[in-house]
């Protein structure tokens, strides 16, 4: 009995050990740690220090951590404060926030707990101190200073004091790769400039050549009346009965040659005029004459109702032509580079 009684107790204990022991687990998993550290612990006026807290937690506790706008505590000024580093392993999570911190009036500073959120409960992390010093004077700063300071001397010699200005902010290194954003604008301006340098000379080039497309070429009022007469030759309509037509057609393509010719204005004119006025450009008589039988003819034709033998027609065909060719404008003489150019042709073809 004694020894059954005995083993129930060893067993009761060891259960409840267990009970503690996993408890206390459940505890230390379920708590929030924070801890503060300052590196380096002492700097001089202007330097900067790095404040890291961290924070040991639950992974899904939402932690927030304080934010300091200018300073977090008087005398110590947070410059920036830096994205949070996280790490979690077997569901704990480590949390590392840092502050970039800087001071400019030499003491030793005492930083209180800093508080941390974990959404229910504040946690402070433990207090430290951050040390500013000084620069270190020489001994004859130091002793130029006694003597201002107990009245030896009412002025301030500079050269003796041996305090100087701080040095001028030096440039960084030249890194190509940080000019990329402004390469590329130039290398767009260019760019820009270049295709409006080209616009402006493609039209200051057709404007010197007065016109902005290739021109139709305009013949010579002689052959555009030459291919008029072919057409009518072609189709022979005197040939069908219709003489009236054929005179009508035939006295256009020589009214619109005169306008064109010679600015007659030929079309509202009556045949007698047309002569009358031929005789100030034309002297030879066979040119008058050739104009007087087409005129003569077509007149009989479209308003004496005259019916001419076939022999008239081709007369009249063949002295529109005579007309025309008679009194056309004269080739113009090739200049000097047409010249060139055509004997520089011949050249190579040979």
């Amino acid at each position: 009995m004694k020894s059954s009684t005995i083993t129930y107790v060893l067993k009761k204990a060891g259960l409840f050990a267990l009970m503690i022991s996993l408890f206390s687990g459940y505890s230390i998993a379920q708590s929030v740690s924070v801890r503060a550290t300052v590196e380096p612990p002492q700097i001089m006026i202007g330097q900067q220090a790095l404040i890291n807290l961290q924070v040991i937690a639950p992974k899904d506790k939402a932690i927030q951590f304080p934010v300091y706008e200018k300073e977090i505590v008087p005398g110590i000024e947070v410059v920036a404060m830096l994205k949070p580093d996280t790490v979690i392993e077997n569901n704990v999570m480590t949390l590392n926030f840092k502050y970039v911190v800087t001071s400019f009036d030499s003491t030793l500073y005492h930083i209180p707990g800093i508080p941390v959120f974990d959404g229910t409960d504040t946690i402070f992390s433990n207090s430290f101190g951050l040390k500013v010093v000084s620069p270190v004077l020489k001994d004859s700063t130091l002793a130029y200073l006694e003597k201002l300071k107990s009245g030896e001397t009412d002025s301030i010699d500079f050269n003796q004091l041996a305090l100087y200005d701080i040095k001028p902010i030096q440039k960084p290194p030249f890194v190509w790769t940080d000019y990329l954003d402004i390469l590329w604008i130039v290398l767009g301006v260019l760019l820009l400039l270049a295709l409006i340098g080209a616009i402006v000379y493609f039209i200051l080039r057709k404007k010197k050549k007065g016109y902005f497309f290739t021109p139709t070429p305009v013949l010579p009022a002689h052959v555009r009346a030459l291919q008029e007469l072919d057409k009518m030759k072609a189709e022979k309509i005197w040939l069908q009965g219709r003489e009236k037509e054929f005179y009508t057609q035939l006295t256009d393509i020589l009214r619109q040659y005169l306008y064109e010719r010679y600015g007659m204005k030929a079309k509202e004119m009556t045949s007698g005029e047309i002569l009358n006025e031929m005789q100030k450009y034309v002297e030879a008589e066979s040119v008058y004459e050739n104009l007087k039988q087409i005129l003569s003819t077509a007149d009989l034709v479209k308003f004496a109702k005259y019916k001419p033998y076939p022999d008239e027609n081709d007369l009249s065909l063949i002295n529109a032509y005579f007309f025309v060719n008679q009194t056309r404008e004269p080739d113009p003489l090739p200049n000097e580079k047409d010249e060139e150019g055509d004997e520089s042709k011949r050249k190579e073809q040979l």
